[in-house]
């Protein structure tokens, strides 16, 4: 064991040498995987005369690289020594600055060495934070452009390394202002989530990365991301994140509406009425299909308190008002009425055995004891019809029994708040 431990050893750096090699000459690889030994030999098989690169250890083609997982250790060792060395040997010569370009070699070695050490083990914060250091000094778009492939090809085998993701947000403020194509660059990033999530389901910070992009994002872009993305939503209804994202963008929509209005640059509130009128018929649409999905009923909570903030705060404002009232249909009463409506109908439980059904009527439940409560709390809002509470609570608890403490606290509060309504004549 001790032979065969020195040997592997002794090996590793030729290991790394090859490695850094491969993607050296191939600068365009796109995606890196660690697969079995014996699938070289299917890789083998498949490969033709275009074949880069073959052996027991590393496979590439076509910008593809694939690694042996029985060299990973000794090879992940050898990066890390290398690189640490390097970046030793930087920091005690780096600010020399001498004609032979010792401290440019010097720099260029913790570079290479980090790239594979990255590829490795993606949550090595040091050879990242290292890479920001040289490639701020040097303030080259082109050395940011390289970050934005290499934390790609990161994401391509961890699709939820954190720091990859950090890295990416970090070069994109880097070029803000200093690139003409950020709108574009901006645009590709929204692609790439939208590509990783379609591999790596419920990927929180891919969706949260894509969220982030949207105040870089011109109104056009934005427009076009909301309906782009309403199609892969609409085939992942269970994806919470998703529906985060449309609803920054949602929000984008509504601040710059909001700034135009308040430079008297903007009077359509028919536009932004339209975009939210739509997004509740949709919303409403997939509730019906896809029975028993949570993420869509806490969409709706949002699209429902955006309306009643937007189209209902400004009651105190007589002309504003006036002025909604004659270019949107903004009632309450008729906003309400849906929404009682739409929860009727999913509240029957035809079958006790299909669980869905007992979570759809729960969701659409608890979903109008808060509506009510919203409204309520909104000055000058009366409703023209108030839920039974007494059949909410009956519903919550033949939906849901183990949770009936909840269901009477909640019920409480809600008659609660009307009771205080109506001493003060709300």
């Amino acid at each position: 064991m001790r032979e065969e431990s020195m040997i592997s050893k002794g090996n590793s750096l030729n290991l790394l040498d090859e490695f850094e090699l491969i993607l050296e000459s191939d600068p365009l690889i796109d995606e890196v995987g660690f697969i079995h030994p014996s699938q070289f030999v299917t890789l083998n098989k498949e490969a033709t005369s275009s074949l880069k690169h073959e052996d027991a250890n590393f496979w590439s083609r076509d910008h593809k690289l694939a690694i042996s997982t029985d060299v990973l250790l000794p090879l992940y060792n050898a990066a890390k020594d290398a690189f640490m060395h390097a970046i030793s040997q930087y920091k005690r010569h780096g600010n020399l600055s001498d004609a032979s370009g010792y401290a440019s070699n010097l720099e260029s070695e913790a570079m290479k060495h980090s790239k594979a050490l990255l590829l490795l083990s993606c949550d090595f914060g040091t050879a990242w934070n290292f890479r920001k250091l040289i490639v701020s000094k040097k303030q080259k778009i082109m050395l940011f452009s390289d970050e934005l492939l290499l934390s790609a090809l990161v994401l391509s085998y961890s699709p939820k390394s954190e720091k990859a993701w950090c890295h990416r947000r970090w070069v994109i403020k880097m070029i803000a202002g200093k690139c003409s194509t950020l709108q574009d660059i901006a645009g590709k990033e929204s692609e790439l989530v939208e590509k990783i999530a379609e591999r790596s389901k419920m990927n929180y910070r891919a969706w949260n990365h894509r969220c982030w992009l949207v105040s870089y994002m011109t109104t056009e872009q934005v427009l076009h991301e909301l309906k782009k993305s309403r199609n892969w939503a609409g085939l992942h209804v269970a994806d919470n994140s998703c529906f985060h994202y449309r609803t920054r963008l949602m929000l984008r929509i509504m601040e710059e509406h909001c700034h135009k209005l308040e430079d008297g640059t903007s009077d359509e509130n028919n536009e932004i009425y339209q975009i939210w009128q739509e997004e509740l018929d949709w919303i409403e649409a997939l509730i019906k299909r896809y029975v028993g999905r949570e993420a869509l009923w806490l969409h709706r909570r949002f699209l429902s308190l955006s309306w009643i903030r937007h189209f209902t705060t400004t009651l105190g404002d007589t002309s504003n008002y006036r002025a909604c009232k004659s270019s949107i249909n903004g009632d309450i009463g008729i906003f309400m009425d849906n929404e009682l409506h739409l929860a009727n109908s999913c509240s029957t439980i035809p079958d006790n055995d299909f669980e869905d059904f007992q979570a759809q009527a729960m969701y659409s439940a608890t979903y109008i004891l808060w509506l009510t409560k919203q409204i309520s709390d909104s000055q000058g809002i009366e409703l023209p019809e108030k839920p039974n509470l007494g059949s909410l609570e009956t519903m919550l608890n033949m939906a849901c029994p183990e949770r009936s403490f909840l269901w009477d606290i909640l019920t409480r509060i809600t008659g609660k708040c009307d009771e205080v309504l109506k001493e003060n004549n709300c």
